[in-house]
């Protein structure tokens, strides 16, 4: 069975950081590509970043680009998002997933599998 566990949320004050990680089960890093997805009070789910298999297709949201950093540790088999400078609007659940594909444009190809969400809360 194809599951992720996170950890590392919390609450934080506005230009903090946070590093959520991630940790697949049942596969590795080499295997799926990997996303951190996102939703806020009231809003859609939207994609925050992903990597493909092999560490060097990277994607990022327009909101978070150069604030936000995906990694991955793959001896230890675990993937990061390390948010710097993070804003009130980056406020949601955080959720890891794998993707059934990589694509060169998008995070687009969701396995519709979701981990157990991880809440950021920051504060102005």
């Amino acid at each position: 069975q194809l599951q992720v566990v996170e950890s590392g949320g919390g609450s934080v004050l506005a230009g903090e950081s946070l590093r959520l990680s991630c940790v697949p089960s049942g596969f590795t890093l080499d295997r799926f590509p990997i996303a951190w997805f996102r939703q806020a009070p009231g809003k859609e789910r939207e994609a925050v970043s992903c990597t493909s298999t092999n560490g060097r297709g990277i994607h990022y949201a327009d909101s978070v680009k150069g604030r936000f950093a995906i990694s991955r540790d793959v001896p230890n088999n675990t993937a990061y998002l390390q948010m710097n400078d993070l804003k009130p609007e980056d406020t949601a659940v955080y959720y890891c997933t794998y993707l059934k594909y990589w694509s060169e444009i998008s995070c687009r190809y969701q396995s519709g599998y979701w981990g157990q969400e991880t809440q950021v809360t920051v504060s102005a």
